[in-house]
Order: C-alpha cells, then sequence, then structure tokens
C-alpha cells in the first residue's frame, strides 16, 4: 500500500526544501546558544500555511489531516524540532470550541498571527493528569485562578494559553472529573496581572523558553471556557492521539537528521587511509539506523490514516509514540557515536538531535505511560 499520493509528495517535497534552506541554517547558527525562533521564520510558516494544516478551509486554513501534519512536522523537525512543535500552537483549539470561538480565534490561527501554549502539567500531575490541583473557582461570571502550573512552553512569546484548571473536587473514584479547559488571550511577550513565571533550566529544546507558571488570584471571563464545565479530562485525552503521532513525526524526523548526517560524516571522514564508511561496523549501524527509522515511519503512516479515518486508535497511538520515540534515542545516539569526538560538541548538529530526541520519550506521556495504555488494550485494564 502507498500511503504517498502526488499531493503529499507535494506537500512533503516543499516542507523538506523548506526545512533544509530555511530552517536549518538557522538551527545550527541559533540552537547552540539557546536562541529563539525568529518572528520572520514564523511569519514565512504562517504564510505556507502550516498553522492551519488541520483547520477547516471555511476558517482560513488548509483542511488537511494528520496525515500531512505529520509529513510536515517529520521535515520541520528533521532541522529544528521546536519548529516541527510550534506548529501545535496553531491548528485550531482542541477541545469543543463553540462556532463562536471558531470564526473569532481560526482566521488568525492558521495565519500564525494568534498562537497558543498549553499549561496542562503541574508539580504533582505529570503523567497523573487527573491530579489537577490548579483551582478556578467561580464568582459570577467569572473565575479566579490560584496554583502552579509547569512545562509551560512558549508561555510568554504565545498570544493564548490553554489552561486545564480544577472547578471542583475531584470524586473519590473519578478524579479526572471538574477539570475545565480554559483559552486566556495574553499580549505576546508578557504575562497578564496576576500570572508571574520562571524560566526552566531545560537541556534541550531550545528556541524557545518553557516555563513554570504561578496563577495568583488571577481573574479570567467565564465565557474562556472551552466546551463544557468540568470536562476538560476528556479534551485531553481526545486530542492525545493525533498529538501522539505529532511526537512520532518528529522523532522520526530527529532520527533522520541524526541518520544523514552520518552518512556524510562517515564518507568523508578518513581512518586507518580509507572513509569509516568503508567499515562493515559502520556501514551495518547505518543500515540499521534506517530500517529502524523506516519501520517507525510505515507505522506512523498508518495510525495517521486511522486517526484521519475517525476510527479509535489510542492502542495504535501509543505504539507509535512509543517505538519512534524510543527508536529516535538509539539512533541519534549511534549517530554520536560514528562522529566520535565531534559528535560530542556544539560544532556539528549531532548533538541537538540526541538531546532532543531523548525529550521525546517524556512528554506527550512517558515510554511507561503508552506501555500502560498498550497492556490496558491487550490484556484488559483501566479505559
Amino acid at each position: 500500500m502507498s500511503y504517498l499520493t502526488e499531493e503529499r509528495k507535494m506537500i512533503q517535497q516543499a516542507a523538506r526544501d523548506f526545512a533544509m534552506n530555511e530552517v536549518l541554517p538557522i538551527a545550527n547558527k541559533l540552537d547552540p546558544v539557546e536562541g529563539e525562533i525568529p518572528m520572520e521564520l514564523r511569519n514565512k510558516m504562517g504564510a505556507l500555511g502550516y498553522f492551519g494544516i488541520l483547520i477547516p478551509e471555511e476558517y482560513g486554513g488548509l483542511g488537511l489531516g494528520a496525515f500531512e501534519y505529520a509529513l510536515v512536522a517529520e521535515e520541520l523537525a528533521r532541522a529544528w524540532m521546536s519548529v516541527g512543535s510550534i506548529i501545535a500552537r496553531g491548528n485550531g483549539i482542541y477541545g469543543d470550541a463553540s462556532e463562536e470561538q471558531k470564526r473569532k480565534y481560526y482566521p488568525a490561527m492558521a495565519r500564525g498571527e494568534f498562537l497558543g501554549a498549553f499549561s496542562l502539567s503541574e508539580p504533582d500531575a505529570g503523567s497523573d493528569l487527573a491530579n489537577v490541583s490548579c483551582r478556578a473557582t467561580r464568582e459570577g461570571d467569572q473565575f479566579v485562578v490560584n496554583g502552579t502550573k509547569t512545562w509551560c512552553t512558549f508561555a510568554d512569546g504565545a498570544d493564548f494559553i490553554h489552561l486545564f484548571a480544577r472547578t471542583s473536587p475531584p470524586e473519590e473514584k473519578r478524579r479526572h472529573v471538574g477539570i475545565t479547559q480554559f483559552l486566556i488571550e495574553k499580549e505576546r511577550g508578557k504575562f497578564p496581572e496576576g500570572v508571574t513565571g520562571s524560566p526552566i533550566r531545560k537541556i534541550g529544546y531550545f528556541g524557545w523558553k518553557t516555563w513554570e507558571l504561578h496563577f495568583d488570584n488571577f481573574h479570567i471571563p467565564a465565557s474562556t471556557v472551552i466546551g463544557k464545565e468540568g470536562r476538560g479530562f476528556y479534551t485531553m485525552m481526545a486530542f492525545l492521539e493525533i498529538a501522539r503521532v505529532h511526537t512520532a513525526a518528529r522523532a522520526i524526523g530527529l532520527a533522520r537528521g541524526a541518520l544523514e548526517d552520518s552518512i556524510v560524516y562517515s564518507q568523508r571522514r578518513v581512518q586507518f587511509k580509507q572513509p569509516i564508511a568503508e567499515f562493515q561496523a559502520i556501514r551495518f549501524k547505518l543500515a540499521d539506523m534506517a530500517a529502524n527509522i523506516e519501520a517507525a515511519r510505515q507505522l506512523m503512516y498508518f495510525v495517521a490514516t486511522e486517526v484521519d479515518s475517525k476510527r479509535r486508535c489510542d492502542k495504535e497511538a501509543s505504539m507509535v509514540k512509543y517505538f519512534a520515540s524510543e527508536m529516535a534515542e538509539r539512533v541519534t545516539s549511534d549517530a554520536l557515536q560514528i562522529h566520535g569526538g565531534y559528535g560530542y560538541t556544539k560544532d556539528f548538529p549531532i548533538e541537538r538531535y540526541w538531546r532532543d530526541a531523548r525529550l521525546t520519550k517524556i512528554f506527550e506521556g512517558t515510554s511507561q505511560i503508552q506501555l500502560r495504555i498498550i497492556s490496558d488494550r491487550l490484556l484488559g485494564g483501566n479505559e
């Protein structure tokens, strides 16, 4: 079965050309100094429609699916994972947005002019998202938010924040009930009054900052609720299938970058009077890397197709996220080894791929969470 139609091949090639010609030179320059994704690059991405891939055409988007989203994400992440990630800050509101909210936000979002940040995790609510304790207390036609959120990437540069906060106490056997999603508009580059942030000193995923946010009697209108009050946990779960396909695509892009750079390096690097590509140990390593990347890609194509067909595929989405992220860490580590001492320097992008690949095993659900989901579907467990 060939997943790649002529239209998809054109989308893929256009994204590849953009990534290699526009994104990669910027990544090689800015990532080593922890610089941020330039606005000029974001504007070019907006013009190409990358922030509106999933947004219906009637709202100004491209009206495409998870498959095309994954194609573009892989190409962008091959150059810089942060750029492959920022497209998720557009591409619609995850949740049951009203028609009024869609018409208000989607056109600007599709152009890349209205991008968001996700504020889900907390110091004690990472893999266990039902443990959210940040409170939003209703006072008339407003909510007052108090609490701490963490791992909120792009919180400063975003135009809005997807906030998940508890609006009613958890039930003993249904802890996920009572979490509500809010869309908080804000001025780009600043935090609103009542919100402060502390940047997290991370080891990779540069191009933007990741924050711990503190809400202190922060007031928001009740009209900022997305979907039904108390149903935010279901919103989180609903978007995870496509989010995990997106993570798989980013992991594959990183691994592919590492492979392609290793092929070039092994043909140029001479030891014992011959290119190291002539040694069987290197040749077989490259072959193994390539086989694993292609296996992950084909699984991703299948799962993206299932998502677009509206069939439940939470097990398969966990499989591809798990397989691709574990594969990416191995492949980028092998690539660093092929580069030897040079791989451990910032003079080559291999260390960037390696650092960022390690993160794919953590966000959008750790590898261990994916194994739990898969095993529960195989053997019976929590639904």
